[in-house]
C-alpha cells in the first residue's frame, strides 16, 4: 500500500542531530530503507519535517521506520494511506456505474 510518513522532528533534537552529524546519515539511511517514490523536507508549525511516501509490503513495518525518528529526534510521526492519479482512477472504475 502506497503511504505518506509525515515525520515532525523535535527541534532540539534535531538540533543537536546536526551538530552530532547524526541527522544527515538518519535521512540517508530512511531513504535507502524505504526507497520513496517522493521525499520532501519543510516546516509543519515551525518544526523541521520530512514527507515520504513509499509502498509499505506490511503494516509490521512501522516500528521498524517509526523508531529511529522516534529514539534519535523525538519526532512525531503519522502514516495515512494515500493514492496516485492511477489509484483513483482504479478505484472509480469500480464503483460500477
Amino acid at each position: 500500500m502506497r503511504v505518506l510518513l509525515k515525520a515532525r522532528l523535535d527541534t532540539e533534537k534535531a538540533n543537536e542531530a546536526i551538530r552530532s552529524g547524526t541527522l544527515g546519515k538518519l535521512v540517508q539511511e530512511s531513504v535507502e530503507q524505504l526507497k520513496p517514490e517522493a521525499a520532501y523536507f519543510t516546516t509543519d508549525q515551525g518544526k523541521r519535517t520530512a514527507y515520504l511516501v513509499f509502498d509499505m509490503q506490511d503494516s509490521s513495518q512501522m516500528p521498524v521506520i517509526a523508531e529511529p525518528f522516534f529514539l534519535q529526534l523525538g519526532a512525531e510521526i503519522t502514516y495515512t494511506p494515500v493514492m496516485n492519479v492511477d489509484d483513483v482512477q482504479k478505484g472509480l472504475a469500480q464503483l460500477g456505474r
